[in-house]
């Protein structure tokens, strides 16, 4: 069963109506450096823990969930439902479509998206494996079918491991005190 969806602009009509409700980001803590809803709390996917969630929810708060622009969101709701939260809604087209909506948002130092930088590392893998194929040894073009197999596997089932690795990189963590200011 899919995950329920509402528009941004629903979400921002409750919340300034004075609903009491969880606005959750999902994305990596660089991703939402650069750019998040005003008022959004940051659970990057990779450590979302549904009790937390659960226990700093106000009784009956409806939970909407925001990533760049909803592939995250629907796991993470797929997660949070799983474990018993109800109410769980993923924000439609994402923190893209939030600011495409001008709705309010904190924009802060900009970083390389975690899907651009799975292209660029799929992608030099592709080549590298390519170019040792010619030239040292064919067996070595397994590692371009390998990337490839990953890729296919990753838009199938929408989960993807390399992101999910390139997401723990030190490059994308943001320090306790640059993280403070995205609160």
């Amino acid at each position: 069963m899919p995950a329920a969806t509402i528009s941004p602009a629903r979400v921002h009509e409750h919340r300034t109506q004075g609903r009491s409700c969880v606005l959750l980001d999902v994305r990596s803590p660089l991703e939402h450096r650069g750019l998040h809803a005003e008022g959004v709390q940051l659970h990057p996917l990779d450590r979302l823990d549904p009790k937390i969630i659960a226990a700093t929810r106000p009784d009956g708060a409806p939970v909407y969930v925001l990533c760049r622009s909803g592939g995250r969101a629907t796991q993470a709701v797929d997660r949070l439902t799983a474990a018993g939260l109800t109410d769980c809604f993923v924000v439609e087209g994402g923190t893209d479509a939030w600011a495409a909506a001008g709705l309010p948002v904190v924009r802060g130092q900009a970083g390389m998206s975690l899907e651009r930088q799975v292209r660029v590392a799929a992608g030099s893998l592709v080549l590298i494996g390519v170019i040792l194929g010619f030239t040292v040894h064919p067996y070595v073009f397994g590692l371009s079918g390998f990337v490839g197999a990953g890729l296919v596997f990753a838009g199938i089932t929408d989960w993807c491991g390399m992101g999910l690795l390139i997401a723990k990189m030190p490059w994308n963590q943001v320090s306790e005190t640059k993280a403070a200011c995205c609160k």
